[in-house]
């Protein structure tokens, strides 16, 4: 299967750390080899990076493992192909427009019987993953539900949402990241665990290769960063594990709901 990341923050901060163990999984520590990519947002925008080869090798990695985008939402998928080609556009995560934002998401796991029971029509799927299909549903029942504008309340929103992944989760294996570029989403069917790092912050080891930071110099007692990940990427700190059907939403580095 494939691997997530992602992080909530409540400053702009980059993901170089935690995306330089991610990497090591596509074709050195791992065997997801068949594409990457990682979404950033940045204020309404978003800029994604992807690849059709493994993460380890990829030059693009690469440039995100020694570039330090600061960022307050960041997803980033590395892929196990089992549902659709090794393709570029078959590589998460995926981006669609609702209520005048972008939505980010991206999927670990593996459904069967599903193309009948993802009927669309304002979304299309542009590659031939069971992952895309499933988002574009997902949207089109958050259109169909809450109309054309977002609604105020957008707790409500993420709650629906929840409600949809136990459908898909039926399904089969359905780990999901989302985010609207505020809130960021985490749905768990077998896989998925997260750390809030916040002051007093202190050294991280990566259990893929041989990288510590010490987290006080790269901050300030303000911060308040969440990384979600399919399996701990750092040794020597105490990740929280979610427990399969249960799903955590995040805000500016926060957990705000929980079911």
């Amino acid at each position: 299967m494939c691997e997530l990341l992602a992080m909530s923050a409540n400053v702009p901060t980059d993901i170089v750390f935690s995306f330089t163990g991610l990497a090591q999984r596509g074709g050195v520590t791992g065997p997801h080899v068949d594409g990457w990519g990682i979404t950033f947002y940045e204020g309404k925008g978003s800029r994604t990076f992807k690849d059709a080869c493994p993460s380890s090798q990829s030059h693009i990695a690469q440039l995100i493992k020694s570039y330090p985008i600061k960022s307050e939402v960041v997803i980033s998928h590395i892929r196990q192909a089992n549902r659709g080609r090794v393709a570029l556009e078959n590589t998460h995560p995926f981006t669609r427009e609702l209520w005048g934002r972008y939505w980010t998401y991206a999927h670990n796991g593996q459904l069967t019987d599903y193309q009948h029971q993802f009927p669309v029509s304002r979304y299309q799927s542009v590659g031939d993953t069971d992952s895309e299909l499933a988002f574009c549903w997902l949207l089109e029942q958050l259109a169909a539900k809450f109309g054309d504008t977002a609604p105020p309340d957008m707790l409500a929103v993420f709650t629906f949402v929840a409600s949809l992944a136990e459908q898909i989760r039926a399904l089969g294996v359905f780990n999901m990241l989302l985010s609207d570029g505020e809130y960021l989403m985490s749905y768990c069917t077998n896989h998925l665990c997260y750390i809030t790092r916040r002051a007093p912050f202190g050294q991280a080891k990566l259990i893929d290769t041989e990288v510590v930071i010490d987290f006080d110099k790269e901050t300030t007692p303000h911060d308040v960063v969440t990384i979600i990940a399919t399996r701990p990427l750092t040794v020597n700190e105490d990740w929280q594990h979610i427990a399969p059907g249960q799903w955590r939403l995040f805000r500016a580095g926060e957990l705000v709901l929980a079911g």
